[in-house]
Order: structure tokens, then sequence, then C-alpha cells
């Protein structure tokens, strides 16, 4: 097969795939979509297998941390974690829809902060859901608040996303440089956010909660996954703090927590291995096997020169243009292999500075725009998808159009303010 014409069936098979991964036609899962595609590639020789195999071994880590994730939230919800968490979230609303959606907003801005975006979607999503059962008021406002408060304050530190990790590399800036950098990006990025969220459904939260469950204790077993739960905290900012990758360790103190739990009430551990979504970690395997491939066709020359071009931007403009392209395009291509991509962009471009900040921060708020933008959101749509419930990807961009472009212009202006100061 001609050289040019591989390139063009490998684009054709890439975008078709992250096309019907956005539309899920029959409303099939997205991993139907994109799996047969990365399939596809290896099949026809358009990726070579062995390049695939170390596409897929790549993700390693993130199956990891999915893993461990995934257990506690299903060892959570299995012993009333959820349900204690939902009804005094309820009683602290003290019967306002406002006060509730604020209480949602700002415990998912620690989630996320602590132990990262897709914590958030995997774990905090079911308590939301729990929540707005049991206070019996619409359900997406807070909702959307989960969704959109793991991306907007994924970089509040470097464990807040791990494509912060993929982005800057061995060239991770220390802690005190990090907080220097994205502190006032981030309160600005959280900030508004929650204003856009807080108009855009300001119908479904004028109104009060009619309903107030009575308070119950939390049970021996319950209180053992809520220390595990910190315990998976401190575990995080330990790996964080030493350079670790985060999957191994995430996942080794689930597992702790999950024998802890199983010896206290006498049962076998091994039904919670039904409750791993095995069909996520073969979506997020098939997106690395696409990434590989764009990458192969020499798609990566082109972005570092786009890179180097904006160095020679003014720069506000090259900040504003870097963050919108990088952010637009994650809702292309998904932020995990965007994360990659810009991760390679920036350390082969050699680009710091203002310009390394606002990729960053594109690959993290960009996601905000629509369903296909992060791998939190779409672990998100599988959570709430669980519970039979559904938003659809028009819904999602209506409010992502206003929210994620208010944001992503005040995070800039927090990074020029700071390299100004």
């Amino acid at each position: 097969m001609p050289v040019e014409l591989s390139h063009v069936l490998l684009i054709a098979i890439v975008a078709a795939s992250i096309l019907l991964m956005l539309v899920r036609p029959k409303n099939l899962p997205e991993v139907w979509w994109v799996g047969p595609g990365a399939l596809l590639l290896v099949v026809l020789r358009l990726v070579p297998l062995k390049t695939a195999g170390k596409a897929v071994a790549e993700g390693s880590d993130v199956y990891l941390f999915l893993i461990g994730m995934m257990l506690l939230s299903e060892l959570a919800k299995d012993n009333g974690v959820f349900e204690w968490l939902s009804t005094h979230a309820v009683l602290g609303a003290h019967g306002k829809r406002s006060r509730l959606f604020a209480l949602m907003y700002a415990v998912g801005t620690v989630v996320t902060i602590c132990m990262s975006n897709d914590a958030t979607a995997v774990v905090l999503t079911p308590a939301v859901l729990a929540a707005v059962k049991k206070a019996k008021v619409p359900p997406l406002p807070y909702l959307f608040a989960c969704a959109m408060i793991a991306n907007a304050a994924s970089f509040v530190l470097p464990i807040s996303n791990p494509a912060n990790l993929v982005v800057f590399g061995a060239h991770m800036p220390p802690l005190a440089s990090w907080l220097a950098s994205f502190g006032v990006p981030s309160v600005l990025s959280i900030a508004t956010t929650y204003f856009v969220l807080r108009w855009y459904f300001r119908e479904e939260l004028r109104d009060g909660i009619e309903c107030e469950p009575e308070a119950t204790p939390l049970e021996w077993n319950a209180k053992v996954v809520l220390a595990g739960l910190l315990l998976v905290i401190v575990v995080l900012l330990v790996a964080s703090g030493l350079g670790w990758q985060l999957g191994l360790p995430t996942c080794i103190a689930a597992c702790v927590v999950v024998m802890a739990v199983s010896v206290i009430a006498k049962k076998s551990p091994l039904p919670m291995l039904k409750e791993i979504s095995w069909t996520t970690l073969l979506l997020v395997a098939a997106l690395f096997v696409m990434v590989r491939a764009v990458e192969a066709i020499g798609a990566l020359d082109y972005a570092v020169a786009a890179m180097r071009w904006a160095t020679h931007l003014p720069v506000v403009a090259g900040a504003f243009v870097v963050s919108f392209v990088v952010g637009v395009g994650n809702n292309i291509v998904n932020n995990l292999p965007l994360g990659l991509i810009a991760g390679a962009i920036v350390q082969t471009a050699q680009v710091q500075g203002v310009l390394s900040h606002s990729v960053l921060i594109g690959v993290d708020l960009g996601p905000n725009l629509s369903v296909t933008g992060s791998l939190a959101t779409i672990l998100w749509l599988l959570a709430i998808r669980k519970e039979d419930m559904h938003v659809s990807a028009w819904d999602f961009l209506k409010a992502g159009a206003i929210a994620m472009p208010v944001a992503m212009v005040a995070a800039i202006c927090g990074v020029l303010l700071m390299h100004w100061i």
C-alpha cells in the first residue's frame, strides 16, 4: 500500500472511531467504536503489532490507578458510605438547592485536588446521584458540577490530573514552584466555572428541598472504607512528592482496603473483581494505540513546528492561541492521548514558562467543552449510565460552550498575571 494512501486510511479510521465514540450509534458503549478502530489499524498493518503492544503497555499506570479507584467506589457504595455522605450533604443544605449545589461543588473540588479528576468521576459521582435521589431534586445541576469541577480543579496540584505528570514528565516543577505558577489560575478556573454553572442552572436551583432524610450512623465496615479513602489520599500525596507513578500505589492501597473490609465482614474479596469496568480499561488502551498511530505518521513533527511558531507570537497572544487550540483539541481526540502528545511537544520544542503553562491548562480545562474531552468525563458518563441516567452530548456541549471558554480566559489571565509579577 502506498505510504500516502496508508496515512489517509489511518487518519480516516482514527477520525471515524472518535466521531462514533461521540455519537454512540444505537447507544453502544464507547469501547465498541474505539476498540475495533484500534484493532483495524493493527490488522491492516497501519500500526505494527510491536508498536501497538508498546502503546498498550504505556497505559499500565493509568489502568492500575483506575482499577484502584473502581474498587474503592464499589466498596464505598456497597458499605453505605455514599448513603451516609449523601444524607449529610442534604441535611447540610438546610432545605436550599443552591446550598446543596455549593456543597457538592466544594466536595468535588477537594476530591479532585487530593485524589485526581478521575477519582472525582469514579468515586464522587455515585455519591452525588445518591444525594439528589434522596433530596428529590433535578439531578443535572449537581451532576454537571461533579463533571466540570473534575477538570476545572485538575491543575491545583500535580496529582490532581494524571495528565499533569505526562505533560511535564521528568521536568515536573517543585511543588512550591507549581503552586506559584498555577495557584491563582486554579482559583480563577474553579470560581468562574462555579458561577457559570450556578447561572446556567439558576431555574433548577431556585426552589427548596422538600425531603429531609434522617441521619444514620456509619457502620464499622463503612468506617473502614472511609478510612481507606483517606489512606489513598495520603498515598497519592506521598507518591507525588517522591516523584513516583500513581497507579501502582493507588491499586495496592485499594486492595489493602478491600482485604481489610473482607476480613471484617468474613466475605471473599473475589466478587469485587466483577465490579471493575474492564471495558473502560480496553477503551483507554485503544486510545493509547490510536495516539501512537497518529504520532507514527509524523503528526508530532507538525505539532512541534506549530508550537515553535507560537513561541514567536507576543506573550499574551501566544498564551491564548496555545491554550484554546490545545483545549479544543482535547474534545477531538480526548485529553488522555492529547496529554501524551502535548508532553512530547513541550519537551521536543523545549517550551517553558507561559506557553508550557498554557499547554497544561488547555489539556486540563479544555475537556469541559464536551463529553469526549477527558477520560474523567467519560468515566462520569459511565457512572451515571450505570444508574440508568443519561446526559446527551448536546446538553453537555450547551453548558460547556459557555463554561469552558470563560474559565479558560480567566485561568490564562491568571497565568499572565503570575508571569508579570
